[in-house]
């Protein structure tokens, strides 16, 4: 395909770009809706379906850096194909798994599938549509359908589950996989670095295991302490690798990552602020699908169709960000959306009950992606915008980088939270039901699907009921807490990104 061609068909391009980027938004939160069907089918604890979901993330967020400079040598279309192939055997290994550990393996290697594609496909759209204002709109449209397919994936998966058990929820990923192959054979130009040097194949080793262990730490931290030794351990050497990796690329004659990046403005400002809103978008994500389930008694169907108004306006908004960006600047449109979703936090934080109206919930469940919408697309833009196109994988694989992290990081640190008041307030029970034995007991604290099924197996509907009301209170009580430090969060970075971020996109020079 000829630059002619490949510029007519930009458009088909970006359908099957938005196909391909579709499947990782499915998959984020497909899961979500089905954590509690699998915590009772695999008897999973909290901190397993904390494992389940992170796993992914892990994987994903470790080797982005290296696939984003992968795709920029190689080729990206040729990565985003492989990637696509490898996303497709991983759901099939999902589908068949028959404990948490098989699971957490499939899941683990879907996230090297969507460290394959997610880089490829911001990359390639970088690449396709070289006008400015167009790749605005277009990275605003990439945006926005991640939001919408991230709406469907509970819609979905709500379905499959009102007639099937949950491996049915990987099912489709398949079909999404085969249109994404055959459109981008046909449709998507291959784009790569025609000047790539020799790979920094030590760049690349200690981006891996520095990022591997950064998040192994954040991530065990959610499931435990922030002191535990095997936190500060993974901790520590995540940080110290990650220097060395800093070191090395100020000094390395082919760098992975030049960080001269980082000292424009564009690039920087704007990662920030996606890695902290990540945070706040997957910490309410993993709370919400096991608030309306297990606490307010909704099927999986119910919360995927009453999680969607989520998504359809994060798609709105995200889609019309482009205009209002040009119109009063990325910093303005940036800023004025994490502060719009910091608000949508404080009312999640301050209205939720264990028997809150649905009809209530709404408006902070559209507030909060009102300021996503806005703020995501000009900000991925500003990141793309700032970085020349013969480094479009790595910018594309520093944006994603920067939204696993974070995603990480929220739900390690909101989890954190909500844990440690969950099991403070189940503490109680021990008092108001002397008889109760330790294993119950650990079968409550385990989490809020286990207090359920605990209470479900006890004939003394009094006693059962006790422990419903305790435990319900507990996650609601540490998911509201939860959402208020999202809050505080939120508002800084609000202020941070209009201090930091330029009024418009700064490029940065070529090679």
């Amino acid at each position: 395909m000829d630059e002619e061609q490949a510029y007519k068909k930009r458009w088909f391009a970006l359908a099957f770009l938005m196909v391909s980027l579709l499947i990782i938004a499915l998959d984020n939160t497909v899961l979500n809706v089905a954590l509690p069907s699998i915590s009772r089918d695999l008897s999973a604890s909290a901190s397993e379906l904390q494992w389940i979901v992170a796993a992914y993330v892990l994987v994903f967020a470790a080797l982005l850096l290296t696939m984003g400079a992968i795709g920029d040598r190689f080729g990206r279309k040729k990565l985003l194909q492989a990637g696509l192939l490898v996303f497709g055997i991983g759901s099939v290994w999902a589908m068949l798994s028959t404990s948490t550990i098989m699971l957490i393996a499939a899941r683990s290697f879907l996230g090297i599938g969507a460290a394959m594609i997610m880089p490829s496909t911001l990359s390639l759209l970088t690449a396709t549509f070289r006008d400015p204002k167009e790749r605005a709109q277009a990275i605003a449209i990439w945006a926005g359908s991640f939001a919408l397919g991230m709406g469907f994936g509970p819609i979905i998966s709500g379905g499959l589950l009102e007639h099937f058990e949950w491996p049915s929820v990987f099912v489709i990923n398949i079909p999404v996989v085969v249109i994404g192959l055959i459109g981008g054979y046909f449709f998507i130009q291959e784009s790569k670095d025609e000047m790539a040097r020799k790979p920094d194949i030590l760049g690349v080793v200690l981006s891996i295991a520095g990022l591997f262990a950064l998040v192994y730490g954040i991530i065990e931290a959610g499931k435990g302490s922030w002191t535990n030794d095997d936190v500060l351990l993974s901790l520590g050497v995540g940080l110290f690798l990650l220097s060395i990796f800093g070191w090395w690329q100020l000094h390395a004659k082919n760098p992975m990552l030049p960080l001269r990046f980082f000292k424009n403005m564009s690039f920087t400002g704007a990662n920030i602020a996606l890695t902290l809103v990540m945070f706040s978008m997957f910490g309410t994500f993993f709370f919400m699908t096991q608030y309306f389930q297990t606490v307010l008694g909704y099927t999986p169907w119910e919360t995927g169709i009453y999680m969607f108004p989520m998504s359809i306006v994060s798609f709105i908004f995200a889609i019309n960000s482009a205009r209002v960006a040009h119109r009063i600047g990325t910093k303005l449109t940036v800023s004025i959306g994490i502060f719009m979703a910091g608000c949508g936090l404080l009312f999640l934080s301050q209205v939720p009950e264990v028997d809150t109206d649905y009809w209530v919930l709404l408006i902070g469940l559209c507030v909060l992606p009102m300021g996503m919408g806005t703020a995501m697309s000009p900000a991925t833009n500003s990141i793309m915008g700032s970085v020349p196109v013969n480094k479009a994988g790595v910018g594309s694989a520093m944006n994603d980088t920067t939204r696993q992290v974070g995603g990480a990081l929220g739900i390690a640190v909101l989890g954190t939270i909500l844990n440690g008041i969950y099991l403070n307030k189940i503490e109680g029970l021990k008092e108001q039901i002397p008889k109760l034995s330790e294993e119950a007991l650990e079968g409550i604290k385990s989490s809020i699907q286990g207090a359920h099924i605990v209470a479900g197996n006890i004939p003394d509907l009094a006693v059962s009921q006790t422990i419903i009301d305790t435990a319900d209170q507990a996650f609601v009580t540490g998911m509201t807490d939860a959402f208020f430090v999202a809050f505080i969060i939120m508002m800084v970075t609000a202020v941070l990104t209009f201090i930091i971020l330029p009024k418009n996109v700064q490029p940065s020079k070529e090679d």
